[in-house]
């Protein structure tokens, strides 16, 4: 059974690594339900408006499984948040959910519809060498949702998958197209939730090899 491990909310902090000397990337695990609604979780802050946040960027998830390998990478423990996650799942292929997918939490659905794509303030905030290299060397992103349905959550609770939708299209797949392997740009035109800023760089991709 997939459950949410933890639910985590950050305040923004000023901050030497950032590039607009603050970030809410500090994610802290909180304990009791909180609401998500469209634009994210009641308590977190978002630092960066123009790169960050919005509808297509409410939510961001990661595997408690994923978490505990990088640790093992890094030879340090991770706790939960520790990558700027809102929900630390388990149980669940996050980056093998399909682009559209939805999940249920407690009250609250989810859509799965971008992927962490890593910046300097993550690789400032981890104080790890070479870190966006290495992240995106590894393709295991996560993955941003947007709240498709508004309501409590709480940590313990069950993920359930009630939506899978008729594409190929994974996270793991989405972030190989922005970052390694442009040749996949096309196939993101196949997924029709994924979001805006995406799309428009597959179809500027698919004009431009016609």
């Amino acid at each position: 059974m997939a459950i949410l491990e933890s639910i985590n909310v950050g305040r923004i902090k000023p901050v030497g690594y950032a590039s607009i000397g603050r970030t809410a990337i500090d994610k802290r695990p909180i304990t009791g339900s909180v609401r998500a609604h469209a634009l994210g979780l009641d308590g977190d802050q978002i630092a960066d408006a123009k790169h960050h946040g919005g509808v297509d960027q409410a939510v961001y998830a990661y595997a408690a499984e994923d978490l505990e390998e990088w640790g093992r990478i890094l030879g340090r423990e991770l706790r939960p948040g520790e990558f700027g996650e809102n929900l630390t799942t388990r149980g669940l292929d996050v980056n093998g959910a399909l682009i559209g997918e939805r999940w249920r939490v407690g009250e609250a659905t989810f859509e799965v519809c971008s992927v962490r794509i890593p910046c300097a303030t993550f690789a400032g905030f981890l104080e790890e060498d070479k870190w966006v290299r290495r992240f995106t060397e590894h393709g295991v992103p996560g993955a941003y949702l947007r709240v498709f349905e508004a309501g409590e959550i709480s940590a313990g609770q069950e993920i359930e998958v009630v939506e899978r939708p008729d594409h190929d299209v994974t996270v793991a797949l989405m972030f190989r197209a922005l970052t390694t392997d442009r040749t996949l740009l096309p196939r993101l035109l196949d997924a029709p939730r994924i979001e805006y800023e995406a799309r428009r760089k597959a179809q500027a991709y698919v004009d431009a090899h016609r």
